[in-house]
């Protein structure tokens, strides 16, 4: 009996992933949840295992290609357990289809591949389609390309793996013109040939990922942001000139991910930065007092957990800036999931301290030590990195005043922590002003204006710094 393997749905916002290395070849004998396949998504690597015990019958997708979850992947035969019992020996070559190729010329992005009844007999799934062969597309865009009479088959869709979007319908919808024409490439509606235009002059050369990132933010208003790396209008990038002594470093699958990422975030979000200046002269006087008896416990009681803290019960009282934009329209989350920025050596990572709000400092200091611990041991798990509502950046003892961080989709805001430094401030005492110096710190809150507006963004920012200056905590 042949058993399939499918990708699995490897965390909660993870929707596809990529085969970085098969650990098994067709033909070999594998035990029950034996690793057979190292899996990679934009959140952490992972080792998928077999699902029963048998011999791989067959390996279904290259090393390198992205599959949504749920593809099949490979197949297990649980009967065989020798030679005789398949066609091919143990050892022989490895038989994996190579990834599918859709070239287009001068960076433009191809059309969609014809239609196919049934997925390739070599389990490849060509960009854009579904395992059934069929357009890939959301349910909204299924909706709207009826309610407008649209064929998704000659709709470009520029989502994940050419899925097509809501906005690319629409655009479809609206292109038929005196041309006739299509703007992302579908054939004209009209059988009467389009009239002769003025051959307008040769656009900026661009790879096909970085045209499709273009015409995935065009949201209809005719506006096409620059592309990284090639330039705007009449503006061009200048072409990169070696010289003696520089070092051209690769990005790694990881960089890749996180510019890939802080672009799209830019770009999606329109961000604004709003700073509050905190005085830490409590809260530093409260951590002094304790800091010790928790390092005799093995935790180090930091100033992040005290801000932690803070912007969790803010969160709380202010939950419009706990939320995320879906289609045409946002959710206030009800559960409140801190994001904690943290170093690994694969570079920063987000894990996830979950519903924060019921967490005392106490509970939050362990929660952070051990994410912590575990990135720096490059141990930390998808479910660790998935589900944020919120996140937190810290940047260390070697930080600086302050600094707008990018928000990490599909958050509306983060919170940045700038360094704490000692300067003299104007404090009260018994009724008359003096002069003191106390650690102070500033806060800069970047939040998504699509969601968020200034009123609730300083009231949760103002809530934040007034519960750190008050220190009553529970430690």
């Amino acid at each position: 009996m042949l058993i399939d393997v499918t990708l699995p749905q490897l965390g909660e916002s993870v929707s596809e992933g990529t085969i970085s290395k098969w650990l098994v070849r067709e033909g070999d004998v594998v035990a029950k949840d034996q690793p057979i396949v190292s899996i990679a998504t934009d959140k952490a690597d992972t080792e998928l295992t077999a699902t029963a015990a048998g011999r791989i019958a067959k390996l279904l997708v290259a090393e390198g290609q992205v599959v949504p979850v749920k593809t099949l992947i490979a197949q297990i035969d649980d009967r065989a357990r020798s030679s005789a019992s398949l066609s091919e020996a143990p050892g022989a070559p490895v038989s994996i289809p190579a990834a599918a190729n859709v070239p287009a010329p001068d960076g433009a992005i191809a059309p969609r591949p014809a239609a196919a009844s049934a997925p390739a007999s070599d389990g490849a799934i060509a960009p854009g389609r579904s395992v059934m062969g069929g357009p890939l597309a959301t349910p909204v865009a299924r909706k709207t390309a009826l309610e407008n009479d649209v064929d998704l088959e000659h709709v470009l869709g520029t989502g994940e793996r050419g899925r097509v979007t809501k906005d690319d319908v629409m655009r479809a919808a609206g292109a038929s013109g005196p041309a006739g024409s299509n703007p992302l490439g579908a054939p004209p509606r009209s059988s009467a040939p389009p009239p002769p235009a003025i051959e307008p002059p040769p656009p900026p050369r661009a790879t096909p990922k970085t045209t499709q990132l273009a015409q995935a933010i065009n949201l209809g208003g005719g506006f096409v942001p620059p592309i990284p790396g090639v330039g705007f209008g009449a503006f061009k990038v200048p072409a990169y000139k070696p010289s003696d002594g520089d070092k051209v470093v690769p990005f790694t699958r990881r960089r890749r991910i996180t510019a890939d990422h802080m672009t799209y975030s830019k770009f999606a979000s329109p961000h604004v930065v709003t700073v509050a200046e905190v005085d830490l002269h409590r809260a530093s006087k409260l951590r002094d007092a304790n800091k010790e008896r928790y390092k005799a416990e093995g935790m180090s009681l930091t100033m992040l957990a005290f801000v932690v803290v803070a912007t969790a019960r803010a969160l709380r009282e202010n939950s419009q800036v706990n939320a995320r934009v879906i289609d045409d329209a946002y959710v206030i989350l009800h559960d409140v999931n801190l994001g904690v920025a943290v170093d690994s050596p694969d570079g920063l990572v987000v894990p996830v301290v979950r519903r924060a709000d019921e967490l005392g400092v106490r509970g939050i200091v362990r929660a952070i030590d051990d994410v912590a611990k575990r990135a720096k041991a490059g141990k930390i798990t998808i479910d660790d990195l998935s589900g944020a509502t919120f996140s937190v950046s810290n940047p260390g003892l070697k930080g600086n005043l302050f600094g707008g961080a990018i928000i990490n989709q599909p958050n509306v805001g983060i919170l940045r922590m700038g360094e704490i430094q000692k300067r003299v401030v104007v404090v009260e005492a018994e009724g008359e002003d003096q002069i003191a110096i106390h650690p102070l710190m500033y806060m800069a809150l970047s939040y998504d204006h699509r969601v968020v507006d200034g009123v609730a963004a300083n009231s949760f920012l103002w809530r934040v710094t007034e519960i750190l200056e008050k220190a009553e905590f529970e430690v």
